[in-house]
C-alpha cells in the first residue's frame, strides 16, 4: 500500500470514530497519523525497521500496529469492523458543504437517514427543520451542497491526480521501447479539476507498450485494451486512458489530444484557409503529412508561434499568436519567495526555522510567515502578545541565515463588519499583512464586497489572501462583487492572491487574468502549514499562466530590496 492509500483509511477512520462521538483525542491522533502520512517523502512499504515509525511525528504504538498490518496483510481488523457501524455510511454526509459529524449523526439518530438521496428529499420536503440546531436555511445549504458534491463526483483537484499521472509516466518510462511519452487532455492544460488521465505515446512496438500499461501497479482493471488505445481504472478511482502513436505523429497527436477542443477547432480552421488538413496524425497537404513530427511543426504550419498548452482554450490566445503578442508567462524559476506560510504557532506543523530551511533549499530568498489570528478559532492563533514574541524570534532568526530573510506576518481575520482581528499599531510592525475572510461566507454580495474593500482601505493590509474563499468541490466561492474587489486594490495599490492551496486555487485563473488586465498585481502564495506544501506552488503557477499572468504581474517574482519597495514598509 502507498502511502496516501495508508492515510484514506486513517481518514476514513476518523470520519467514523468522530461521528459516532468517541473521544476528541483518539479522534486528532488518527487525523494527526494522516498528516504525516500524506507528506512522508519515503514510501512506508520499502522500510523493513517497523520501530523507527514509532518516532514520527503523530505515529504512536498503536497506530504503528495498524500501519504494520496493512503492509504485511492489505487489511486491517479494526478498520474492517468499524465499517460495519450503523454510522459508517453517514461519512458520505460529510462531503456537504455544512454538514459535520454531530449533524450527521443527529440527523440519523432522529429520522434514520444515512444516504445523501434520501437526505436531499428530507430537505426537499422540510424534514431537517425542528432538529435541534437545524432550520430552513441549514436545509437550503445541504441542497446546494448535494449539487455541489455531484458536480464534481467524476472530478478530481489537479493537485491529487498530478502526481499520480506522472508515476504512471514514470512507470512506462521503464520500457525501452517508449520514444516519447507525455501527459495530454486537461491535465496537460493544468485545469484545476480533471476528469481522466490521457498519456500519449510514441513508440515503433505499440503492443509492448499496452502490455506494461495494463500491468501496472495501479491498476485496479482493465477498462479495453488494443493496438493503439488502452484504457484501465487505477486503484485511487480514476480512469486514464494510453494513447500509442507511430514517433513521426507525435506532435500532431501531442497536439489534438491537449486540446482544448474549441482551440483545435481554431487550428483546423486556420488549416482550412491555407488549404491543408490538419488531426491527430499530421499535417497534410493532399495526401503529403508536411508536418506533425512536433507540435511546433503544427503551429508553423498555420502560421502560428508555439502556444503554451496552458493557453489553449479558445480565450483570445489564437489572435495574440497571430499578432506575436503572447505573454512571457510567469515560471516557477522566476519565484523568489513564498508570501503566504503557516508555523506551528498556530496550526502549522512545522518551526518557523524548519519552513525557512526548506524555502531556502527550493532556491527562494524570503518567506513570509503569517499564523492565524485568534478570531478564526484555531488553536493557538495569535493575539498581541504572542504576536510581538514571534516578531522578536524572526528577528533573532534572522541574524543566523545567510542570503535568506523571513518576514513577519500574519493572516489577520477580515471581521463581518470589516474590521481587523487585531489592532493598526501591532500591525503595523510587520513586513506584511495578509488580510482574508474566514467567517460568515453568507453574508449577502453587497455585505460581503463592503466588507472586503474595508480591509483594502485600511492602510496596514497589503494582500487579499483567496479572494473568493471557494474549496474545490467543497465550498462554493462566497457571494462577492470581484470587479469592485479588483478596482478598489487597484486605487489602494494593494495585492490579490492566488492562494496555491490545491483546494482553493483561488483567485482562479479567469479572475488572475482579469486583475492583470486592470493593473492589479498578484502573489502567488502556497498558504503551507509544512514543509511540503512549499511544493504546492507548482500549482499556484499552472494557474497563474492559465490566467496570462507574466514575471512583471507577480509580486514575489521581485527581490526582497524591490518587495519591501513595493509594499513601503
Amino acid at each position: 500500500m502507498t502511502n496516501q492509500e495508508l492515510a484514506q483509511v486513517f481518514n476514513h477512520i476518523a470520519e467514523i470514530l468522530d461521528i459516532q462521538g468517541e473521544n476528541p483525542f483518539k479522534v486528532r491522533a488518527y487525523k494527526k497519523a494522516v498528516q504525516t502520512l500524506e507528506n512522508l517523502t519515503v514510501q512506508l512499504s520499502t522500510v523493513e525497521d517497523f520501530d523507527k515509525l514509532g518516532k514520527l511525528p503523530g505515529i504512536g504504538d498503536a497506530i504503528n500496529k495498524k500501519i504494520r498490518e496493512l503492509l504485511e496483510t492489505g487489511n486491517l481488523k479494526y478498520y474492517e469492523e468499524l465499517k460495519k457501524s450503523e454510522y459508517a455510511p453517514l461519512v458520505e454526509f460529510l462531503k456537504i458543504p455544512g454538514v459535520g459529524p454531530k449533524h450527521a449523526r443527529l440527523i440519523y439518530d432522529n429520522l434514520g437517514i444515512n444516504n445523501v438521496t434520501d437526505l436531499e428529499n428530507a430537505a426537499k420536503k422540510g424534514k431537517l427543520r425542528g432538529l435541534f440546531g437545524l432550520g430552513e436555511k441549514t436545509e437550503e445549504n445541504i441542497l446546494k451542497g448535494v449539487t455541489q458534491v455531484r458536480k464534481y463526483k467524476e472530478r478530481f483537484p489537479l493537485a491529487f491526480i498530478y502526481p499520480k499521472a506522472l508515476s504512471l509516466v514514470d512507470e512506462l518510462k521503464k520500457n525501452k521501447e517508449v520514444e516519447k511519452i507525455t501527459l495530454a487532455g486537461s491535465l496537460r492544460r493544468m485545469k484545476e479539476t480533471i476528469a481522466d488521465v490521457d498519456i500519449l505515446v510514441s513508440s515503433k512496438n505499440p503492443e509492448s507498450i499496452s502490455d506494461t500499461f495494463v500491468k501496472l501497479p495501479q491498476v485496479e482493471s482493465v477498462i479495453a485494451k488494443g493496438k493503439t488505445k488502452t484504457s484501465i481504472l487505477t486503484r485511487d478511482g480514476f480512469q486514464s486512458d494510453l494513447r500509442i502513436v507511430k514517433p513521426d505523429e507525435f506532435g500532431a497527436a501531442q497536439h489534438y489530444f491537449t486540446g482544448s477542443k474549441a482551440h483545435n477547432i481554431r487550428i483546423r480552421s486556420l488549416g482550412l484557409q491555407k488549404k491543408l488538413k490538419v488531426n491527430e496524425y499530421g499535417v497534410f497537404k493532399g495526401k503529403k503529412r508536411i508536418a506533425g513530427k512536433n507540435e511546433q511543426e503544427v503551429f508553423k504550419s498555420v502560421g502560428l508561434p508555439y502556444i503554451a498548452p496552458e493557453l489553449r482554450e479558445d480565450w483570445g490566445e489564437i489572435e495574440m499568436a497571430q499578432k506575436k503578442n503572447l505573454p512571457h508567462l510567469v515560471e516557477l524559476k522566476d519565484i523568489k519567495g513564498d508570501l503566504h506560510v503557516h508555523s506551528d504557532w498556530s496550526d502549522g506543523n512545522n518551526s518557523i526555522q524548519e519552513m525557512a530551511k526548506e524555502a531556502k533549499k527550493r532556491g527562494y530568498r524570503y518567506i513570509a510567515i503569517c499564523d492565524h489570528t485568534t478570531a478564526v478559532g484555531i488553536t493557538g492563533g495569535l493575539d498581541e502578545k504572542r504576536l510581538v514574541k514571534q516578531i522578536d524570534l524572526i528577528e533573532k532568526i534572522n541574524k543566523n541565515l545567510k542570503n535568506f530573510t523571513v518576514l513577519s506576518g500574519i493572516e489577520v481575520d477580515i471581521k463581518s463588519n470589516g474590521k481587523l482581528d487585531l489592532p493598526d499599531e501591532i500591525l503595523k510592525e510587520l513586513d506584511l499583512v495578509v488580510a482574508a475572510v474566514h467567517t460568515k461566507f453568507s453574508q449577502t454580495e453587497e455585505e460581503m464586497t463592503q466588507r472586503i474593500i474595508k480591509a483594502i482601505e485600511n492602510p496596514v493590509v497589503d494582500i487579499i489572501a483567496h479572494p473568493t474563499g471557494r474549496l474545490i468541490g467543497k465550498r462554493e466561492p462566497y457571494h462577492v462583487d470581484l470587479d469592485k474587489i479588483i478596482d478598489c486594490c487597484k486605487a489602494n495599490n494593494k495585492f490579490l492572491e492566488l492562494n496555491a492551496y490545491p483546494e482553493r486555487l483561488d483567485l482562479n485563473d479567469i479572475n488572475c487574468r482579469k486583475a492583470k488586465e486592470k493593473g492589479v498585481k498578484i502573489a502567488i502564495s502556497t498558504d503551507a502549514h509544512n514543509t511540503r506544501h512549499l511544493l504546492w506552488m507548482t500549482f499556484g503557477i499552472s494557474t497563474a499562466k492559465r490566467g496570462w499572468l507574466e514575471p512583471e504581474d507577480v509580486i514575489n517574482t521581485l527581490t526582497l530590496n524591490q518587495l519591501k519597495k513595493l509594499l513601503k514598509r
